[in-house]
């Protein structure tokens, strides 16, 4: 799963268009097509406003699976700090440019380890 593919996929199932996205986040029009179309990756800033602009939660950004909203993050009340915050963006940055197959390789490994 790129990214870029599911925020354009969560917007179109909206029936929105890239200018009220502009208009929901105030990121250029011309900025959320090249996240779009893989040209560039957002920071974890951005993600979070194009959630909320998408009226959703972040996380069904990374979940692809049929049955999105029944995926449950328990968060224990951590919130991340700061440095936290930024290894998460180098890692989702990291994991949009890797191909498909290593991407579900490496969700099945993330699955896997959370059970534990």
């Amino acid at each position: 799963m790129l990214i870029g593919n599911r925020l354009k996929e969560i917007r179109e199932l909206k029936d929105l268009s890239q200018g009220d996205i502009e208009k929901r986040t105030g990121l250029l029009r011309c900025y959320i097509s090249r996240v779009e179309n893989g040209h560039t990756v957002p920071s974890i800033e951005t993600l979070e406003k194009m959630a909320r602009a998408l009226e959703i939660p972040m996380y069904q950004l990374f979940y692809d699976g049929e049955d999105a909203k029944a995926l449950k993050i328990p968060t224990n009340g951590h919130r991340p700090t700061n440095k936290e915050t930024k290894i998460i963006g180098r890692l989702t940055g990291l994991i949009s440019k890797m191909k498909d197959r290593d991407q579900k390789l490496i969700m099945h490994m993330a699955r896997k380890m959370a059970r534990v």
